[in-house]
């Protein structure tokens, strides 16, 4: 993103609304400012937030939904029901809802809201605010919406709230009042039962009063630095700290904003040539002091690699917090835990794989709960590859254990397809299988169908035109198919829309003379175009690929003999080699195991 995207978001606003209206493509906006007061000895904070909500759809509105996240951290919700379910989906919580006090359940409370100054009903139904509009809001047109709200702040239970594993003191995800998105289907008012988000573009002006002895680190940028001091500039020695300190922060273009606040934070500044600073918060006791130190560098090389390898990093900052329940993404920020990391190589691969979500959720922002692959799983892909690189590992096929969980789950026979919604698979172990590894292993295979620079190369178109936007999975496979060349839908609708199976097998080897016919066979229903290696005797190999009739040509070559395509219908396939059978040691399929087939002890004879 070019860097004008924060010197003139008014102009981008209108210029990407003029031009996503010519391929049909839309998406609302929002301008929030909020103001909250923390009591951090009650855990409780007042606000205020007036949003300005831009309605680009083609739609007329009459109404509006927000999100009241912390409302779930409580017995009785609908989390706290889902966390007892029949199929003992705990949904990672780190604490039972059941068993918390009540001072230390979450709760938001709407004092009061406005629409263009006129008071409007409302009713909160658990984690949703239903607010029916007093005026209509027409395509095209902007309404302000004022809002004045309390909020208790619960225990820690999943991913936010107060006084962690790591004994930080506030953990501010999901914190405020949040606009639910509404897309070309409509509103997306979801129950939060603890898994993912779906969030309105926009851009936020930010301010937290609070306790001068806190640190504070957030999204967005800090905008009076010289009056705060707490490690992101020098105080200004006229400056005299009262009892709060106000911090005010802007962030431009997300969808999203966090906060986090202790008062031992220490906080590291590392700036990265011709990139952006990254801002490291954590506490100030051992043994984290030495493990925060020695893995920055290999936070900086992650993100580098990301911004390399997808698109440019667009922001000026990024910050890695000590805060949360193992790790997650925010805008221009993740939460990490870091309770029993003395060892900064535990802290490695968590952080490689929040920081690169930062590119696969934030900036290319599928809705997680109806796509939680293409989030999921697609980070896992690249997060493997970063560490492959980092670590000098070396693999031929970086997300080997992606393999091995989907092969364990497919094993069970409870595999759901990677269409289910994020909060309705019965086992949370089958939503980990699905969309972090059947996810990462989407784009793996990819490579092998199209070739991996190729795969590259759609990522990068990819983020080219749908960062900050709200990107599909047909949209994903339509930049495949532009940078291959390639058809490439049947893949797209039998991997994820569908539980179907990969297995090809070595049928038969059939000597004939100084020739030699090989008989193929596909087992299962789920097609792919294949590889097939003939190690002869004296040492030599030869690769052959095998083409997929459907998807109209084939992958770059690198060295092995094109045949001709296999129609998906036929379930045989015979090819002819110019070798004796005596000369064969054996026919391998797939010799460096890109392709998830579930029988590799067919895969070769």
């Amino acid at each position: 993103m070019k860097k004008h995207v924060f010197l003139f978001p008014f102009l981008l606003i209108f210029c990407f609304s003029f031009a996503t209206a010519q391929n049909g493509y839309w998406q609302q906006h929002v301008d929030y400012t909020m103001s909250v007061d923390v009591d951090v000895e009650a855990f409780a904070y007042s606000g205020e937030q007036s949003l300005i909500y831009t309605n680009n759809s083609p739609d007329t509105l009459q109404r509006v939904f927000y999100h009241l996240y912390y409302n779930a951290f409580k017995p009785g919700s609908g989390l706290e029901a889902a966390s007892r379910s029949a199929y003992s989906d705990k949904r990672n919580m780190s604490r039972n809802l059941l068993s918390l006090d009540k001072d230390d359940w979450g709760d938001v409370k709407i004092l009061s809201l406005k629409q263009d100054g006129v008071l409007i009903a409302h009713t909160t139904k658990e984690t949703i605010l239903e607010v029916a509009l007093a005026s209509p809001l027409l395509p095209g047109k902007s309404t302000t919406l004022d809002m004045s709200f309390f909020v208790k702040v619960p225990a820690v239970v999943r991913r936010a709230g107060k006084n962690n594993s790591d004994g930080v003191a506030f953990s501010m995800a999901q914190w405020y009042p949040k606009l639910c998105e509404y897309d070309d289907q409509g509103w997306h008012a979801n129950p939060y039962l603890g898994r993912e988000f779906y969030g309105v573009w926009g851009d936020f002006d930010v301010t937290i009063n609070i306790d001068k002895d806190y640190t504070v680190a957030a999204s967005g940028y800090l905008q009076n630095p010289e009056k705060i001091g707490h490690g992101y500039a020098t105080l200004d020695p006229e400056v005299r700290h009262e009892e709060k300190i106000s911090w005010r922060f802007i962030a431009p273009d997300v969808h999203d904003f966090s906060w986090a606040a202790d008062p031992e934070y220490i906080h590291d500044v590392v700036p990265i040539k011709d990139g952006p600073v990254m801002h490291f918060f954590y506490k100030n006791q051992a043994p984290y002091l030495k493990s925060w130190k020695e893995f920055q560098p290999y936070a900086v090389e992650f993100l580098t690699f990301f911004s390399d390898n997808i698109g440019k990093y667009p922001y000026k900052q990024y910050s890695v917090i000590m805060a949360g329940d193992g790790g997650m993404e925010y805008a221009m920020c993740t939460f990490i835990t870091g309770s029993g990391y003395s060892d900064y190589r535990r802290l490695l691969g968590v952080t490689s794989h929040e920081i690169a979500h930062t590119w696969f959720q934030f900036l290319l922002a599928t809705n997680e709960s109806k796509h939680a692959w293409m989030d999921e799983g697609f980070t896992s892909y690249i997060d493997d590859a970063a560490l492959n690189e980092a670590l000098g590992l070396n693999n031929v096929v970086p997300n080997k254990s992606a393999y091995e969980a989907y092969f364990g789950w497919v094993a069970t026979g409870l595999e759901e397809p990677l269409t289910t919604h994020a909060d309705r698979y019965k086992f949370r172990r089958g939503y980990g299988a699905s969309s972090y590894s059947k996810g990462s292993v989407f784009l793996s295979q990819l490579g092998y169908i199209i070739g991996e620079e190729n795969l590259y190369k759609t990522l990068r178109l990819y983020f080219n035109e749908w960062s900050f936007k709200h990107p599909r999975p047909y949209d994903f496979i339509r930049c495949a198919e532009r940078v291959s060349g390639l058809e490439l839908d049947w893949y797209l609708m039998d991997w994820a829309q569908t539980t179907k199976q990969l297995d090809y097998q070595v049928n038969s080897i059939i000597g004939e003379g100084e020739k030699t016919r090989i008989v193929l066979k596909r087992e299962k229903q789920m097609p792919m175009p294949i590889d097939i290696e003939v190690v002869l005797n004296d040492g030599a190999s030869v690769v052959y690929n095998i083409p997929l009739t459907m998807m109209r040509g084939h992958r770059p070559l690198a060295g092995a003999r094109l045949l001709e395509s296999w129609s998906w219908a036929q379930p045989y396939y015979v090819f002819e080699v110019d070798f004796p059978k005596e000369s064969i040691v054996e026919v391998v399929i797939d010799p460096l195991n890109f392709t998830a087939d579930i029988n590799k002890k067919n895969n070769r004879l």
